[in-house]
């Protein structure tokens, strides 16, 4: 690959790749920040948009694109990336009514990340071109969206309500993470993921010797649809603040220890790690803000929101300037692994709630449990 952003031979370079990482994540930010004023009548139809509208990204990039328009179809495809995901959310928790089918919904993102980790490593055993491997992805796209249509159409006006309470000891002690920590601590999660997420393949090409390194993407999706479960439940018996330290430190050792060991072996238990923890993070953190929201004047999802995007966008945007300079992994993982180190270290400053918002948080707590998820990055 050579050092600027133009297309050399069909494929990006890395800057050139970095800033169409970075133009999906502002999509995905605008989408959000978007659906965050949108009523939840209209979640249904919106997920059926959404279906639509990724499969046509697919299909726009087997084309081929030069640089501009494919910024600009990941752009469009990060903004049908936050509809499907707020509105499949919102469309769970507000209309289906049921917090505790939330791992269900957001194991399907390690699902997706593995499906498509060994269509592409198929693709590349076949010796098919970018072209051909992004035209299956959309197939395959095509064939989930037709399952996936009917279900999400069904009429929910039976609501199930769940009636499952919830138990969270840091809440209940009167210690809880304050407003703008948790915004802060929320945008240096979504910085801290995103270089993992974005450059693993590209930091183990060398490593691996005859293994297809999208095999470690592979493990890393393959991580993430377990863990769902895993941290929602360590989420109900350990607590807001104590699940969030324990994800966010068990994420920093993952993005930091290919800079201990830069071996395969190394960047698989990575992988492993940061896909274990990256969804958990948002399993837990966006049930702790709407119960810190009754206690603020502004609104706490869209800040929330707003904070992981723009983490998600600085992300690649200072890992290609740091590879540039170093042409070295060390750096981009140096500085998303302190990040994680920060958000871990802020999460364990205590605040303790006046008793008029305590008591709101304890009687609005299920209500506001049922109305998670409406930003994952």
């Amino acid at each position: 690959m050579v050092a600027d952003g133009r297309r050399a031979r069909g494929q990006l370079t890395v800057s050139g790749g970095s800033l169409v990482a970075s133009a999906n994540y502002f999509g995905y930010l605008i989408g959000a920040l978007v659906l965050s004023r949108v009523h939840h009548r209209h979640s249904a139809w919106l997920c059926q948009v959404a279906m639509i509208g990724t499969v046509l990204c697919l299909v726009a990039l087997s084309l081929n694109p030069s640089l501009v328009p494919l910024l600009t179809v990941r752009l469009l495809a990060g903004i049908f990336s936050a509809l499907a995901m707020v509105s499949a959310s919102t469309w769970l928790f507000e209309l289906v009514d049921s917090h505790h089918a939330a791992p269900i919904l957001y194991s399907g993102v390690g699902i997706g990340i593995l499906v498509s980790a060994e269509l592409i490593a198929g693709s590349h055993g076949a010796g098919l071109s970018s072209a051909a491997g992004w035209g299956i992805l959309a197939a395959a796209a095509a064939l989930l969206c037709a399952w996936a249509w009917p279900r999400v159409s069904w009429e929910t006006d039976a609501r199930i309500p769940d009636q499952a309470g919830f138990n969270d000891p840091i809440q209940r002690t009167g210690q809880w993470i304050s407003p703008w920590m948790m915004i802060l601590v929320y945008g240096l999660a979504g910085f801290g993921y995103i270089v993992t997420a974005t450059y693993l393949p590209l930091f183990v090409k060398n490593a691996l010797g005859d293994i297809d390194p999208v095999q470690v993407w592979a493990a890393f999706g393959l991580a993430a649809v377990p863990s769902c479960f895993l941290w929602h439940w360590l989420h109900h018996h350990l607590g807001s603040r104590t699940a969030l330290i324990l994800n966010l430190a068990v994420q920093a050792v993952g993005v930091l220890l290919p800079v201990i060991s830069p071996q395969g072996p190394a960047f698989l238990v990575s992988a492993v790690l940061v896909g274990g923890t990256f969804v958990g993070a948002v399993t837990i953190a966006i049930p702790a803000a709407k119960r810190i929201a009754v206690g603020v004047r502004f609104n706490m999802m869209a800040a929330m929101t707003a904070a992981y995007g723009v983490g998600q966008i600085a992300g690649p945007l200072v890992s290609s300037a740091l590879l540039k300079n170093t042409n070295s992994s060390g750096p981009p993982l140096l500085a998303a692994g302190g990040g994680l180190v920060i958000a871990t270290l802020g999460c364990m400053v205590k605040r303790t709630a006046p008793a008029t918002v305590g008591q709101l948080l304890l009687d609005n707590e299920l209500v506001s449990l049922k109305q998670t998820g409406t930003c994952l990055g």
